[in-house]
């Protein structure tokens, strides 16, 4: 199989890099129309960083426009120049994330997992996704929090930038060479929503305290048993595949 070995491709239209599912961006412009010059380039950035603070600081305040605004020592006015509202400041928050995730757990994707190292393969997949969620876990929980709350574009974006993960994932599950299958792309969707969640529960910091208070300490150890399920998935697929 080792000769069989190659790079698998994103699905046609998508560059690769998964902060594109989020859109495009214009940061040529202010929402004026006028062009940004460098103060206007460093000031947006201001915004983005007291905004990733805010985030990080993980108040029980939610966060709003005007706890940036306080944060970046900016007024209204000047904050509105750059973004309409909280989603769109937070999406542009999300591009980097999501360019971190395109270097770590999106990578261990891009090239076929023989059999003979589908354990660790997986592994190091599933390792890495919990790496990535556990280092920008509060903005992540942000994004999920407002998609749950039917916040349309956020919705979008975490569906999004889930889909050319899925979409490599099956092809994991197709023979070499092969063409996944309906099953195939089925398993794909359900086993990232399960990882998902999993690792959501586990790098929550503020829900388990009161799970822990009323049940006792919960099991965050979730990679070796999300490994295994990995395992048994993408070895089952590609048996039926053959």
């Amino acid at each position: 199989m080792g000769a069989a070995l190659k790079s698998i491709e994103p699905e046609a239209g998508h560059s690769g890099h998964l902060a594109d599912a989020l859109g495009d961006v214009d940061v040529s412009h202010n929402l004026n129309g006028q062009k940004l010059g460098r103060k206007g380039q460093a000031t947006r950035e201001r915004i983005l960083s007291a905004a990733a603070e805010v985030i990080a600081e993980g108040s029980e305040v939610p966060i709003s426009l005007s706890a940036v605004a306080r944060k970046a020592n900016l007024g209204m006015t000047s904050l509105y120049l750059y973004f309409t509202d909280l989603t769109e400041l937070l999406l542009a928050v999300l591009r980097p994330v999501m360019e971190d995730a395109t270097d770590g757990y999106f990578r261990e994707l891009s090239e076929y997992w023989p059999d003979e190292e589908l354990e660790e393969r997986c592994r190091s997949f599933v390792q890495a996704y919990f790496d990535f969620w556990t280092k920008h876990s509060r903005v992540l929980h942000l994004r999920n929090n407002m998609a749950d709350q039917y916040d349309e574009r956020m919705m979008m974006a975490r569906v999004r930038t889930a889909q050319p993960t899925i979409a490599l994932l099956r092809k994991q599950m197709a023979l070499p060479g092969g063409q996944p299958s309906a099953e195939a792309g089925n398993m794909a969707s359900v086993l990232m929503t399960g990882l998902e969640r999993a690792v959501t529960v586990a790098t929550d910091t503020i829900t388990p305290a009161m799970i822990e208070r009323a049940f006792g300490p919960r099991n965050t150890n979730v990679v070796e048993p999300l490994t295994r399920l990995f395992v048994l998935a993408v070895r089952d697929c590609r048996q039926q595949a053959g």
